[in-house]
């Protein structure tokens, strides 16, 4: 049965309400995931470097860990593509049948700006 748990330093340092927030989404989406690995978006933000910060529950419907090792994420917008970057994430591990949040970091040039990104999904690029 899936399952959410929070990364060592979340789970240190995020706030309450914060945490219950992500609670909520997950509860929500739960019945909804599809197979594989899949994401929920829950905030979408910009930093001071101009960074598009994307905070999403990373879904592992497999019985397999997921490892960020040279993994292409796109953020769609509808059909349209708004961001894409390779992220490899030593740190972050999605153990089997887990959830997981995590904040993806997309650099200046790697995506573009809309009014309604906050509507926009994560997802994996897939392999040609």
């Amino acid at each position: 049965m899936q399952k959410l748990i929070f990364e060592a330093a979340w789970d240190r340092t995020i706030s309450q309400k914060d945490r219950e927030e992500l609670k909520q989404v997950f509860q929500k989406e739960i019945s909804n995931l599809g197979n594989g690995v899949t994401f929920t978006t829950v905030w979408v933000a910009e930093n001071h470097k101009n960074e598009l910060l994307v905070t999403a529950i990373i879904h592992n419907k497999t019985e397999q860990h997921f490892c960020f090792e040279s993994t292409t994420l796109e953020f769609y917008e509808e059909s349209t593509l708004l961001a894409e970057h390779t992220f490899t994430l030593p740190s972050l591990v999605v153990a089997a049948e887990t959830s997981m949040p995590w904040t993806f970091i997309f650099p200046v040039g790697s995506y573009e700006r809309s009014d309604s990104i906050e509507l926009a999904e994560l997802k994996l690029k897939k392999r040609k």
